[in-house]
């Protein structure tokens, strides 16, 4: 009994000194790991499989940083902007390429091997190489299915009628409603973009804080159909709400698809490392875990389809007709400074 309390007693001495001197060893045995930084504006319940899969590959360690706000994007971009000058981050995946677009003609983007790239069909890559787009999610009509028909010809007498009060839209200023008004600007011109703004806020279009917001109007019958993202309408779907969608086309025939986009940041601090996770997340491995998932995001290299759910299957030709979306990129100026006069002026009609 005694030698049992004597050993019980050294334990309780020696532990805090072996914790002293091994915790420092280990922490300084990680730091020395290879490690790459990455700003990420993809769902973190999504991203997350994606980066650790890639960390256990490797053998190098992500640091992520997640902007959990509902503007994500826009705020990760504008630290990156910040940073410019002495970067911190390695990588960039947004979840959209305007942002990404204006990082890149504010000299914040590196160009990469056009090897890297390849994969990926050349209207969704930047030309000289400074950003890559994957995983797309498209702009589609989510309609209540309990009251309504999903049909093509309900949504057009539907958006032809005097009153929209039972028709939903998010905020333009930001996100993929952002880049929706941009590619219209691109298909219509800004004139005839801002008579259709106008037109819909004359009769009554409900405008909402964002997609979700939009989707969940719908999905509870508050609204009849609205504007959203695919992945939106697939999260609606998996609660069991009596949901359905429709492609959003231009009035050129066009849809619209939204990739995420990867980058590499000018002078980042591991260059090396950085390749290698770009590379990673542009291969058919991460596209298939990406359609895979909840959000059932469009492959847009090749996949076999056969190994992606019919959900996605379903999307692939609508996938298929989508714009270039560096050309409605030049319209994004011109674009984002109307909308921000006359929202800034507390109107949502010009």
């Amino acid at each position: 009994m005694m030698m049992r309390r004597t050993t019980i007693r050294w334990a309780v001495i020696a532990a805090p000194l072996i914790a002293a001197v091994v915790v420092p060893m280990l922490m300084k045995q990680r730091s020395n790991l290879p490690s790459v930084v990455v700003y990420c504006a993809h769902d973190s319940i999504f991203a997350d499989s994606i980066l650790k899969t890639f960390e256990q590959r490797t053998g190098i360690q992500v640091q992520v940083r997640y902007d959990e706000e509902a503007n994500k994007s826009l705020g990760l971009t504008s630290l990156l902007l910040q940073e410019k000058a002495s970067p911190r981050c390695d990588v960039f995946w947004n979840n959209q390429t305007l942002g990404t677009i204006r990082l890149q003609r504010a000299g914040v983007l590196q160009a990469c091997e056009p090897a890297v790239f390849s994969r990926i069909p050349s209207r969704f890559r930047d030309p000289d190489h400074h950003w890559c787009g994957f995983s797309g999610r498209m702009r589609v009509w989510i309609i209540n299915t309990d009251t309504n028909p999903c049909s093509e010809d309900f949504v057009a007498s539907t958006m032809a009628g005097q009153n929209l009060s039972r028709v939903s839209i998010a905020v333009p200023l930001f996100g993929t409603t952002l880049t929706h008004y941009t590619e219209l600007c691109y298909d219509v011109g800004l004139p005839a973009l801002k008579d259709w703004h106008q037109s819909l806020h004359q009769r009554g279009i409900r405008e909402a804080r964002g997609n979700g917001a939009v989707r969940d109007l719908v999905a509870a019958g508050l609204c009849d159909l609205g504007l959203t993202d695919t992945d939106d309408v697939f999260a609606a779907i998996d609660a069991g709400k009596p949901v359905d969608m429709l492609p959003y086309r231009l009035p050129g025939g066009k849809t619209i698809c939204i990739p995420n986009t990867v980058a590499m940041i000018r002078n980042c601090p591991h260059p090396s490392e950085a390749r290698q996770l770009i590379a990673f997340l542009l291969s058919e491995e991460t596209e298939r875990n990406l359609a895979l998932s909840p959000a059932r995001q469009i492959p847009l290299g090749p996949v076999n389809p056969e190994s992606m759910p019919d959900d996605v299957q379903r999307l692939l030709p609508w996938a298929a007709d989508a714009t270039t979306p560096t050309l409605a990129a030049e319209q994004d100026a011109a674009c984002l400074s109307w909308l921000t006069s006359i929202y800034n002026q507390g109107a949502s009609r010009p």
